[in-house]
């Protein structure tokens, strides 16, 4: 047992950085409920935009408060450096999630693709995962954990797939015109990235897991 799992063992627990994180998962996955109004339910580019860049500048303050508090506490719960990492990965998350529905605002993207379509769903998949396991990590559910990032890594390699076959697509069909190229191939790159996110917040999550369990 190391001096900081003594000290923490002694002191009382400052549980409000749980609260934190399970907040910003909350906010991921509604970001990315979002962005599924645009992709299946009939919502504008526009309109989606202005919720998800809401949810990302809720998601921004939520980093702050938790950056202040982190400065004035001398004990966490978990070791600050992995509070740190996982409320940056989440925070990522809705960038690129934000990144993704702006791009469909300026270079036009009145209509989403089926791959597009695709990859939301899936993050939404998986925000959904992240939102519920989150609160395991207060509760030590250490086995629970490990078993749901396998599950979200998993539904990654199917975004690994619709993104490869889109993409390979798109630069294999000559009638394709280069504007329409760089669009697609902009939004899909946000999406299938803010899905890789999402399993790296697995991997961190599993190797807490592994760590505290």
């Amino acid at each position: 047992m190391g001096i900081q799992d003594v000290i923490r063992f002694f002191l009382p627990k400052e549980d409000h950085f749980y609260d934190y994180l399970e907040k910003q998962a909350k906010v991921a996955h509604e970001g990315a409920q979002a962005l599924a109004k645009f992709t299946d339910n009939g919502q504008t580019a526009d309109e989606a935009r202005d919720a998800v860049q809401k949810l990302e500048h809720e998601g921004d303050s939520i980093v702050h408060t938790m950056e202040e508090a982190l400065a004035k506490t001398f004990v966490t719960p978990i070791d600050r450096e992995d509070l740190q990492r996982l409320s940056s990965e989440l925070d990522t998350v809705l960038d690129l999630m934000n990144g993704a529905i702006r791009a469909c605002t300026m270079l036009g993207v009145e209509k989403p693709t089926e791959p597009m379509r695709k990859l939301v769903r899936i993050l939404v998949d998986c925000t959904h995962r992240i939102d519920v396991v989150m609160p395991k990590l207060r509760r030590h559910a250490y086995s629970e954990i490990v078993e749901c990032a396998r599950e979200i890594r998993n539904v990654e390699k199917q975004a690994d797939i619709v993104y490869r076959e889109a993409i390979s697509k798109l630069f294999k069909d000559s009638t394709v015109d280069a504007k329409v190229l760089i669009r697609e191939k902009t939004v899909l790159e946000d999406l299938e990235n803010a899905v890789d996110q999402c399993d790296s917040i697995a991997d961190i999550l599993a190797n807490l897991a592994v760590k505290n369990g």
